[in-house]
This record gives C-alpha cells, sequence and structure tokens, in this order.
C-alpha cells in the first residue's frame, strides 16, 4: 500500500449514472492508494432504487457526500449540481468507470503543485483515447496544451475533456456551466470550445494511458449508448466515410468556435 497523502485543498467529484459496483471499485481502488481528499461527492444522475441502495451501504465504508435528483437529467446537470457543491480550491474530476493506477499519486501531486505555483493553469488531465496533437513540453511528464485556429484537424478543440482532470474550483465562472439537456458528447464538445474560446490553460500527462484505467463490464457497460459503432471499423468504405466525417466535424467545430461567445 502507497503512503498516506492528504490532498486537503482538493475535492473528489465523481458522477454516477446505474453503475455501483463500477463506483465501488473506484472508491475502493483510492483507498488501497492511500488517497485521502478534503471531501469526496458523489453526483448521482437519477439511478434506480437498487443502485442508490448500493451506494448508501457504501456510505458505510467511505466518508461521501451523495447528491441524488428524482430523474435522470444528464451529465451536463450532473457535472453542474457536482461543481456548485464543491467547497475546497481544486476538483479532481473522474466519472465512476474509472480506475486510478499506482502511479497516479505521484503524478497528481506533480499536477497539484504545478497548478499552486502557476494560476493562469486552469486543467490537468491525466487520460485521453489518443495524443493531443499540439504539445510544448512543460514539466515531470506533462505538457502544455496548445491552440491555433489554423491549427490542421478537428483534435486541435479538444483541449478539454471529460476524461478524468484536476480544475480549479472557479472553472464554471470562467468558461461557462456545462450544456444541459442534451447528450453527453454534445455537453462535452460544447465545454471543449468554451475552453479554447476563452483562452484555457491546460497540461496533459503524455503518458495518457499510464494513470488510469477505464473498465466497462458486460454488467455495467457505457451508459453512453448514443455513440455509433461504424466509425471503429476498418473496411474502406468505412474508412473513406470516417474521413469525410471528420473533415465535417472539423468545419462544424470551427463554425461553432467562431459563433460562440
Amino acid at each position: 500500500m502507497s503512503a498516506p497523502v492528504f490532498y486537503e485543498k482538493v475535492t473528489l467529484l465523481i458522477t454516477h449514472y446505474n453503475r455501483s459496483a463500477s463506483l465501488a471499485r473506484l472508491l475502493k481502488a483510492f483507498a488501497e492508494l492511500n488517497c485521502r481528499f478534503g471531501e469526496i461527492i458523489v453526483s448521482d444522475d437519477g439511478s434506480k432504487p437498487e443502485h442508490l441502495d448500493v451506494i448508501k451501504s457504501l456510505q458505510n465504508s467511505y466518508t461521501f457526500t451523495l447528491l441524488t435528483v428524482p430523474k435522470n437529467k444528464g451529465l451536463g446537470n450532473n457535472n453542474n449540481k457536482g461543481h456548485d457543491a464543491v467547497k475546497t480550491p481544486y476538483t479532481l474530476y473522474v466519472q465512476e468507470d474509472f480506475v486510478p493506477k499506482p502511479v497516479f499519486p505521484a503524478h497528481f501531486s506533480d499536477a497539484l503543485a504545478f497548478m499552486e505555483e502557476d494560476e493562469s493553469i486552469d486543467i490537468a488531465r491525466f487520460y485521453a483515447y489518443q495524443l493531443f496533437p499540439y504539445l510544448t513540453p512543460y514539466k515531470k511528464g506533462f505538457d502544455l496544451m496548445r491552440f491555433k485556429i489554423w491549427y490542421p484537424g478537428h483534435m486541435k478543440f479538444f483541449s478539454y475533456s471529460d476524461h478524468p482532470h484536476l480544475k480549479r474550483r472557479n472553472f464554471l465562472e470562467k468558461f461557462g456551466r456545462y450544456r444541459e439537456n442534451c447528450n453527453s458528447d454534445v455537453t462535452e464538445h460544447s465545454m471543449c470550445i468554451s475552453f479554447v474560446k476563452n483562452k484555457g490553460k491546460g497540461i496533459y500527462y503524455r503518458d495518457f494511458t499510464s494513470l488510469f484505467d477505464q473498465m466497462n463490464s458486460s454488467d455495467e457497460p457505457s451508459t453512453a449508448a448514443f455513440r455509433t459503432q461504424w466509425q471503429n471499423k476498418k473496411t474502406l468504405p468505412v474508412l473513406f466515410l470516417r474521413q469525410l466525417y471528420l473533415q465535417y466535424k472539423t468545419a462544424k467545430l470551427t463554425k461553432e468556435y467562431i459563433a460562440h461567445k
């Protein structure tokens, strides 16, 4: 077991929906890493009663604040609700299907120290599906993310991500609240545009799969059922269509960036 680390200035904010076993796994992982936080908040998005019963039973083993709503309102509302309850200067945001790896505490401590030293840094990212394309070396395995509207490709817009990250308490004041009444991808993309439009500054851990695992079991699969699977296929017609789609996506995000106020 790792040496105990108490992050007094950090709230661990976990958004949850109908995956109580995943939540239990996440809480256990942080406990086994000896990571303690100023507060842990579980923001639930109208889960089924059987999942809420499990969550309430978890409060016998772990100390956390549970926020609930009577019905599902989407990730945007769940994020806003959770962030409104944070009292500490920093928030470590993690969705319930992620699990921190043993090396996480050391690199998280580095990121927190960097944000304490440099108040211009708005976010530190700890996970990604692919390497962010525009990076400048920073310190201790972290890079600064760069954005210019003329950079090629759609990935330039994704300095922000809903994947595990550390941010300041004033994040919503600076970049606006999460968009509600839409699917989670639209919510995330909207925040991505706001982040770059408002000149957000972020650092990114280059070895981006070494700090967290994302684990979706057959018993508790991803709740983002709206996502299509065709983009993952490798046939020539699909690859051609994917290129057309990415060109369309880049144009669409560019238009949203220009129109954003």
